[in-house]
């Protein structure tokens, strides 16, 4: 059985039933008013630092830190030079070893530096041991290590951790005599600088400037202080009956230091046709100026953390840095900075970091809970919330660090500083000053932040350093 078919279509008929039957969206397009979203950033983050800092008002410009008199100088970190296997000590950098601070003789200082010798230490080995006499100065180039001593009942125990740039044995200037309390060990291959002490003495001998530190370091050393190395106030309790009182006063810094407040600025340029002719249904400038501040509140809080004037990290106080005790953050090494300080009341850490301390509370069987800030639920350790802060650096892509900190001035903790009520402001310390429209027809505004930070007592804030975020390999 066949069927009869029609002749086939010509090209033009074919043309005719291919032919458009209604408008297309492309053409109505032009008779509409599209749907639009605000211009987006994809560099906004939850600034949770910015937020949490309660911010100061300073209406002179600098923000002045009046602190008790201490004659405990804080130990600093030497810098190194590395040129193919050899390393060097940076000599200006040796004066922050406490008995070196303020030596303004440079010469002497490369002198000094050029008499360190090089001594690679393998994993385990021990570099000193208890009682053994103190005869040099160690410099930790690279590398992790331990001060192990004894405990209350003869056991061994880890009595603190040194890392790059720490230095041990400067203790010796004291006395002459004097031993090694605890044995020095290293836990990862680490490169050491060493310097014996008949070298230093040999120098001291030389320069009257560093003999005269010398003598100010040990007489700041023989003063009555607290453990926290301030003045001491004389007071007498318990006791009974008619004793004469002890008189006293609270002595204070003769040169507090003071903050003066930093500036992120950019110029907004925006043509007056776009101005003019394309602002509806959204206003241009309105929409450039969001997007720039919010590009420089992001740099305000990078500087808050990283900036070495006023930077949390730059400036932590040396002795409220610990190292981690394997490398990932433990919940062992939180406990520890959180004893460091009463009222931690914020934690922050890069979220690589807190992915790290999740792997490490899992295989232990620990799950760290949460707790409610304004509505968000913030992951928290010992009831205090762990934010998360991007600005936080990511060394080398596998090590990081952690900050722990009090807030505000009345806790003597970690504030801001900023100016409110300056000239055109637009946000609380942030500014907007029109500067005029050049020959192309082109406006442009100022737009600007004034900003710190300061930390009004050490131990408000603390750093654990040195966190490994990259995940082992299974």
């Amino acid at each position: 059985m066949s069927i009869e078919t029609g002749p086939a279509p010509t090209e033009p008929q074919q043309a005719q039933a291919d032919a458009q039957l209604s408008l297309s969206t492309t053409a109505a397009r032009n008779l509409a008013t599209t749907t639009k979203s605000e211009p987006q950033m994809q560099g906004i983050s939850s600034r949770w630092l910015l937020r949490a800092l309660p911010w100061v008002q300073v209406s002179g410009g600098t923000y002045r830190v009046n602190r008790r008199l201490s004659y405990a100088v804080g130990r600093g970190r030497v810098s190194f030079v590395k040129t193919g296997s050899e390393v060097r000590v940076v000599p200006p950098s040796l004066r922050e070893v406490p008995v070196l601070r303020g030596l303004a003789d440079d010469a002497l200082l490369a002198e000094l530096a050029g008499r360190f010798t090089q001594r690679e230490v393998a994993a385990g080995e021990v570099l000193v041991e208890a009682g053994q006499p103190i005869d040099e100065i160690h410099l930790i180039a690279h590398g992790k290590i331990n001060k192990v001593g004894l405990g209350k009942y003869g056991e061994a125990a880890v009595l603190g951790q040194l890392a790059d740039g720490d230095h041990l044995g400067d203790e010796a200037v004291r006395q002459s005599d004097a031993l090694w309390e605890y044995s020095v060990k290293a836990t990862t291959a680490a490169t050491v600088l060493t310097l014996p002490w008949s070298a230093f003495r040999q120098l001291a001998e030389r320069s009257a400037e560093l003999r005269e530190l010398i003598d100010q370091h040990l007489a700041d050393a023989g003063q009555a202080q607290n453990q926290h190395g301030e003045a001491q106030i004389e007071l007498a309790a318990g006791h009974e009956g008619e004793l004469e009182l002890p008189g006293t006063f609270v002595d204070y810094e003769l040169a507090p230091r003071e903050y003066e407040l930093s500036v992120a600025q950019t110029v907004l340029r925006v043509h007056s046709r776009v101005a003019d002719l394309f602002n509806d249904p959204m206003n241009q400038i309105e929409q450039q100026l969001k997007l720039t501040i919010e590009a420089l509140r992001e740099r305000q809080e990078f500087e808050v953390v990283n900036n070495p004037e006023f930077g949390l990290l730059a400036n932590a106080d040396y002795e409220q840095r610990i190292q981690t005790h394997s490398g990932p953050p433990t919940p062992d090494d939180l406990d520890e900075l959180l004893s460091m300080r009463r009222e931690t009341s914020h934690i922050f850490a890069h979220p690589r970091a807190i992915a790290a301390f999740g792997r490490e509370c899992s295989k232990r069987g620990i799950y760290f809970g949460s707790v409610d800030v304004g509505g968000h639920h913030i992951p928290a350790w010992r009831g205090v919330p762990i934010f998360p802060c991007g600005k936080i650096p990511v060394l080398g892509g596998h090590t990081s660090s952690i900050i722990a900190m009090r807030a505000g001035d009345s806790n003597q903790g970690v504030v801001g500083l900023h100016q409110i009520g300056i000239p055109d402001e637009y946000e609380p310390g942030l500014n907007v000053r029109f500067m005029g429209i050049n020959e192309k027809a082109v406006i442009s505004y100022l737009v600007s932040a004034y900003y710190s930070a300061a930390i009004l007592v050490p131990d408000a804030l603390g750093v654990l350093e040195n966190v490994e975020v990259a995940r082992p390999r299974d």
